[in-house]
């Protein structure tokens, strides 16, 4: 739940209890490192700046969430589709505000089905995987090795000639994105 003393702080009426989206959150341990992976959706919006407050508000309280699990050397990571239109612009300062970073491996990597492959992103950072490297719930014992995306494309409905545009009812219009860490 949003703490209510931050519900005037995303926008009036906007929200009663949570987020416009619910976000989702799983761990999973291998070996002694316990890892949160949590989930988010930001709502698109009419405009740009309509997700300044909710990403602010997201991040906030990862922020608060990571001081927490911190105590207990959980390492907290958040991925899903923020919405973020480029990278430094104000949805983008938002999401990061509270020390949140996003691999730089990422920076190149085409977000959308839609996208020319002769630009890699065509300037959208909508989808995001971060984690605070300092101070907060930094990654213990971990460093990240590398990260990408993976073009499905044509690997999907090769027999029956579907077009992007049809495929992403079916599948989704966003590629998926990943994070290699080791010790």
């Amino acid at each position: 739940m949003v703490p209510p003393e931050w519900l005037s702080e995303i926008a009036p009426g906007a929200l009663r209890e949570q987020f416009a989206r619910s976000p989702y959150a799983v761990s999973f341990q291998a070996a002694d490192t316990t890892v949160i992976l949590v989930t988010l959706h930001v709502l698109y919006g009419d405009k740009p700046g309509d997700r300044i407050p909710e990403l602010t508000a997201i991040a906030r309280w990862m922020a608060d969430w990571a001081q927490q699990t911190n105590r207990w050397h959980h390492n907290l990571m958040i991925l899903g589709d923020f919405n973020i239109d480029r990278q430094d612009d104000p949805l983008y300062q938002a999401f990061t505000s509270t020390g949140l970073t996003v691999p730089a491996a990422l920076n190149t990597v085409r977000r959308s089905i839609f996208a020319d492959p002769g630009e890699p992103t065509l300037g959208k950072y909508y989808d995001q995987i971060a984690w605070f490297a300092l101070g907060r719930a930094q990654l213990i014992n971990m460093q990240m090795l590398n990260a990408g995306g993976f073009d499905f494309v044509e690997h999907l409905y090769r027999d029956v000639g579907m077009t992007r545009a049809q495929m992403q009812y079916r599948v989704s219009d966003h590629y998926p994105l990943w994070v290699e860490f080791g010790q």
